[in-house]
């Protein structure tokens, strides 16, 4: 196998591309006139660079009528976008919506399909402080107790596919600096929390609220204490 890197590389490096897989990087499959938006620039441009996206394996489009949206190829994308944020120096902020919006997401956001920010991050040390999940390398690994915890609260811990490599990842988070859970079962224990309607999508972007049914079941379950 000899990756190249190179063509990858110069995929992401253009700006409007650049622009088009962050907005995907919540997990949400977007039309192409929603990614033209959010680069600000024309559909005829966004369709040339999609197919750009598609061809280097970054993305994937389905079609649903006479539209097509787009997702990000797999978690291992979402997890190179996640790098390359923590990696970067910040931004200057230049108004009070793009503070109030960096704020929520730095509280709690979707990292691709599973919980990151300090909701995600403090959900996981959690998890590790209950005795369910141990550190293993670079990845966690559920044991016995946390299996029994999670299935008693609803979660599903049983990974079908039986693609085990990531089960259970330490993800770098950008905002915090530290790591949340990610792969299988962090993908798992976030759709739970979508289910029980602890946490809720904001319409635009990535930030999650945490509702108050979730602070306080958060709270009654796992002895997390949160602050909206």
């Amino acid at each position: 196998m000899n990756p190249n890197v190179l063509d990858t590389a110069q995929l992401m490096g253009d700006p409007s591309r650049l622009g088009m897989l962050m907005s995907l990087l919540g997990g949400k499959a977007l039309p192409a006139s929603d990614l033209a938006r959010t680069s600000n620039i024309s559909p005829q441009t966004a369709s040339s660079h999609l197919a750009k996206l598609v061809a280097g394996g970054l993305l994937v489009h389905e079609r649903y009528g006479r539209h097509k949206y787009f997702r990000l190829a797999n978690q291992e994308v979402a997890h190179a976008l996640e790098a390359l944020l923590a990696i970067s120096p910040s931004k200057p902020i230049r108004s009070l919506r793009e503070s109030e919006e960096l704020k929520r997401m730095r509280h709690c956001r979707t990292c691709y399909d599973h919980l990151a920010g300090e909701v995600g991050v403090a959900l996981t040390d959690r998890l590790v402080t209950l005795g369910w999940l141990e550190e293993s390398g670079k990845d966690y690994q559920l044991n016995a107790k946390g299996i029994d915890g999670l299935k008693a609260w609803g979660a599903e811990t049983d990974d079908a596919t039986g693609k085990r490599r990531h089960y259970a990842r330490q993800c770098l988070d950008w905002s915090e600096r530290r790591h949340h859970l990610a792969g299988y079962l962090g993908a798992a224990i976030t759709m739970r929390l979508f289910e029980l309607k602890w946490i809720e999508r904001l319409p635009q972007g990535r930030a999650i609220l945490v509702t108050r049914e979730g602070m306080n079941g958060l709270d009654r379950e796992f002895g997390l204490q949160l602050v909206q």
